[in-house]
């Protein structure tokens, strides 16, 4: 096992963009007034384990129903160029669920572990070496615990005008990821 320091700061940004728990801290709030106490901790142990079982379990799924990693990888750049498009346009064209309960849904699922999470996981583990997709995992939980244990004072803090600006970056960011993934990853459906 060797771990690879750009490897797992490249796919931690690819997560950390794609969960984007900081875009989703006005959600989080309007949660926690209709629900009351949101347990992060809960939320941010059962995204986690969703996506380390994903990330084992999602291949061989995916060999069970006939789909090789390219296919999955070319389709999971377009729902990250999609996802991108709506962090930069401030369109909706995604996650249409309404939420009925807090900690475990729709916090832990969808929002953290969706299905653009589960998309990306395997995406990238096409590209990126398992034990390093592991440890960015783990290093965006504790992100998330953070910013779920803190989301009003991060509301107050940042405003909405500064939350938009980080949601908008993070969607360029996203969107250069998700042309890459395509392009590394196209070559292999034609082989």
């Amino acid at each position: 096992m060797e771990l690879d320091f750009k490897e797992i700061a490249t796919v931690g940004m690819v997560l950390f963009a794609v969960i984007d728990i900081v875009g989703t801290v006005p959600i989080v709030v309007d949660l926690r007034t209709k629900h009351g106490h949101i347990e992060s901790e809960k939320a941010s142990i059962v995204a986690g384990l969703i996506m380390i079982v994903f990330l084992f379990a999602g291949e061989e799924f995916l060999k069970l129903i006939g789909i090789d990693v390219n296919s999955f990888a070319v389709a999971g750049s377009f729902v990250l160029f999609f996802l991108a498009l709506e962090m930069i346009l401030g369109i909706r064209i995604y996650r249409d669920e309404e939420a009925s309960s807090a900690s475990i849904v729709p916090i832990a699922f969808p929002l953290i572990a969706g299905a653009g999470t589960m998309t990306t996981l395997l995406s990238l583990k096409a590209q990126y070496a398992t034990e390093n997709i592991v440890v960015a995992i783990i290093l965006n939980i504790i992100v998330v615990y953070g910013v779920l244990k803190s989301s009003a004072k991060i509301e107050k803090m940042l405003g909405k005008n500064g939350l938009g600006v980080i949601r908008k970056t993070f969607g360029i960011v996203l969107l250069a990821i998700a042309v890459k993934l395509f392009a590394g990853n196209v070559k292999g459906l034609f082989m």
